[in-house]
């Protein structure tokens, strides 16, 4: 007998959470949706999941990696997908180096979160990738800003001294969210 495989969806965006997991219940699979860090876990502790698919950024400040290290702590052995509609070459190295076992860019349909987890059929089509894009200057800039603020343990003004721009230049690039790339709007 296999073992039973539950997927517990953590995304800030409530439509997007319900609809990969009745995508992933169609499949066969157990899959619930939940939208933030406290229901996620709480939602582990009723019912231990035995993969995740989490949102990098969550709302209210919230972070998928920090989430990812709570639910492994509640359930060893936990397979973690990390989505993000903010995807670079650094947030994905930075996930994969903090554990997460696969990195997917939003939107990400059923077939793809199957694959990152390891539960997709072998015989199952693998789409061909699309051509990179070039990233948007605005993009990367919005990207170094917010490393730079990681170092700074989130300290706005020491960001903006490290930065060499004034505070309240900062704050607006800050409020803004950069367009994912080759020109489409924000999502």
């Amino acid at each position: 007998m296999s073992p039973r495989v539950d997927i517990l969806v953590v995304d800030d965006d409530a439509s997007f959470g319900r609809v990969l997991a009745r995508s992933l219940q169609r499949r066969g699979f157990a899959a619930r949706a939940v939208g933030g860090v406290e229901e996620a876990l709480a939602a582990c502790e009723q019912s231990p999941p035995s993969h995740a698919v989490l949102d990098l950024m969550l709302g209210g400040g919230d972070d998928g990696l920090r989430l990812m290290r709570r639910l492994r702590e509640r359930v060893p052995g936990l397979r973690v997908l990390l989505l993000t509609g903010y995807a670079s070459i650094a947030t994905a190295v930075e996930a994969i180096k903090q554990g997460a076992d696969d990195y997917l860019a939003k939107p990400a349909d059923a077939a793809a979160v199957l694959r990152a987890l390891g539960l997709a059929e072998a015989e199952a089509p693998v789409p061909a990738p699309e051509a990179p894009r070039p990233i948007p200057w605005n993009r990367i800039e919005w990207e170094h800003i917010q490393r730079v603020l990681a170092e700074q343990g989130g300290n706005v003004a020491a960001t903006a001294r490290a930065l060499g721009m004034h505070r309240r230049t900062l704050q607006r690039k800050l409020a803004k969210r950069p367009s994912p790339g080759g020109g489409e709007p924000p999502l």
